[in-house]
């Protein structure tokens, strides 16, 4: 009985401090009354219960009237790679098929995953041609490699690319009649939904940044159509992550920098994403819902305590290699933003950031080793984060001063109006001190002639610019306020 009594208060505030976080980030109270694209503070959770009770919900059975979680087991500490082998044995697996690059080969990662599946007599083959920043060429190739040795299992080791890759063997393995637009995001594909499990994935990133581990997306340039797409399908998350802080400690600063970024903008438009509630259409059948729903009570958690690591460990894992607590706090980081964004979605900077590295003009990143132009995806995200902020302001400003005062800017005489500059003026002072990141559009050597270009190459990722609070519904006003976004993203 004593027990009980000395726990019960630190239980009581844990629930406590649980309701406000939710009281404090819920979206919208009711979706009858919240235009689209716009959300709006609620008072009080009691009080939103009784509206929502006592209003329909949506007489033209339209909107959005539920949102759905999920996301991969995740196991996470220092050295548990070296599990895969048992996971395997215990999940009943005899072939397994280990997807990973060229580089990450080398290392202790995927070491360690051999040792682990030899010691359980494990039968499997590696695929070590998988391509950074994958173009549905690379993806079908390995697609190629999977259906010839018919695994019953899959193993990723190294970052969100070789994760993707190997999401997508596992998919178009256990449909082999399907051509490979089936399942792409419409409208560069058909966006057909899966309609079966697919094959145990195991998930070992080795980089801190995709959140590939927690989700179901995957994403690859589509040459043909010069944009950058994917698939988005809950039946595509791995069945466990295994987050070992180990096996980031070999990333490049470079690296580090570029996928922390990544997860700053992972965290930033899940948190800012229109409400679940005000996106339309309701799908008629639970199996056509979206994977990115809009912002919602659970993944707003994920996604602010992501973004207040982010801001604080970042920083100190680009500049010292030797700082582990930072470094591993970022794999932690990338785990929560991915089951934030993974159920909500992102926008505008995503959006946006596909033609930037799909038309990059001839940029390489100083610190990747490659000899081919590269804008790092983190990089591409970030570079509009200012401007995107400062447009979507005005949609929420309580979440966006929510959101500057994670980067330490003191809100307290900021005026509602001012939100999304204060956020876009942090962003880019955070940006600015982590160093080495080029400073807008330009840096990367795009002119504002290239801006027509990088908006058709925007306008067909409506999976994720569905969810950008402010953006119009009208096609041509659209194009209009995607030319100012580039514009402002020119530099800053």
């Amino acid at each position: 009985m004593g027990l009980n009594v000395r726990l019960a208060p630190t239980a009581a505030n844990r629930a406590l401090n649980l309701l406000r976080t939710i009281q404090y980030t819920h979206p919208p109270a009711c979706p009858c009354h919240s235009s689209p694209g716009h959300h709006h503070p609620t008072p009080s959770i009691l009080s939103h219960a009784k509206r929502s009770l006592a209003t329909p919900v949506d007489p033209s059975r339209q909107r959005e009237y539920a949102f759905e979680m999920a996301a991969s087991s995740i196991r996470f500490g220092p050295g548990c790679t070296k599990e895969v082998g048992m996971d395997f044995k215990n999940m009943g697996s005899k072939r397994v098929c280990v997807v990973t690059d060229p580089n990450v080969a080398k290392l202790d990662a995927m070491k360690q995953v051999v040792e682990g599946l030899s010691q359980e007599g494990i039968d499997f083959t590696v695929y070590d041609q998988t391509r950074v920043e994958p173009k549905d060429s690379s993806i079908k190739e390995a697609i190629e490699f999977s259906k010839n040795y018919q695994p019953d299992a899959f193993l990723a080791v190294g970052g969100g690319s070789v994760i993707d890759t190997a999401k997508l063997m596992n998919l178009y393995t256990n449909f082999p009649q399907a051509d490979f637009l089936d399942f792409v995001n419409a409208p560069l594909g058909k966006g057909l939904p899966i309609t079966k499990p697919l094959s145990p994935l195991i998930a070992v990133p080795t980089t801190a940044g995709t959140g590939s581990e927690t989700t179901g997306t995957a994403i690859f340039d589509l040459v043909a159509k010069k944009a950058k797409t994917g698939i988005a399908h809950r039946a595509l998350k791995p069945t466990i992550g295994i987050c070992d802080p180990l096996n980031t400690r070999t990333m490049p600063s470079a690296v580090h920098a570029s996928s922390g970024l990544d997860v700053l903008c992972h965290s930033l438009e899940s948190w800012t994403a229109i409400p679940y509630q005000n996106r339309t259409p309701r799908p008629q059948n639970p199996i056509n819902r979206p994977a990115y729903q809009g912002a919602n009570p659970i993944s707003d958690i994920f996604s602010l305590q992501a973004l207040k690591a982010t801001v604080k460990y970042l920083p100190r894992a680009t500049k010292d290699p030797e700082d582990h607590e930072a470094q591993s706090e970022m794999l932690l980081a990338a785990t929560l933003a991915g089951v934030g964004f993974g159920n909500a979605g992102v926008h505008l900077c995503h959006g946006m950031s596909y033609p930037i590295s799909g038309q990059n003009p001839g940029y390489k990143h100083a610190g990747y080793v490659t000899d081919k132009p590269i804008i790092p995806h983190g990089v591409s995200v970030a570079v509009t984060a200012p401007a995107v902020f400062k447009f979507t302001g005005p949609s929420n400003p309580e979440r966006h001063l929510a959101a500057a005062e994670a980067f330490g800017v003191d809100t307290s005489n900021v005026s509602r109006e001012s939100a999304g500059e204060v956020l876009a003026e942090a962003i880019s002072k955070f940006l600015v001190d982590l160093g080495d990141q080029p400073r807008g559009l330009k840096a990367l050597g795009f002119k504002h002639g290239d801006i027509d270009s990088l908006i058709e190459g925007t306008l067909p990722q409506r999976r994720v610019l569905m969810l950008a609070p402010g953006l119009s519904e009208e096609v041509n006003e659209e194009k209009e306020q995607l030319r100012g976004l580039y514009d402002d993203a020119m530099d800053y």
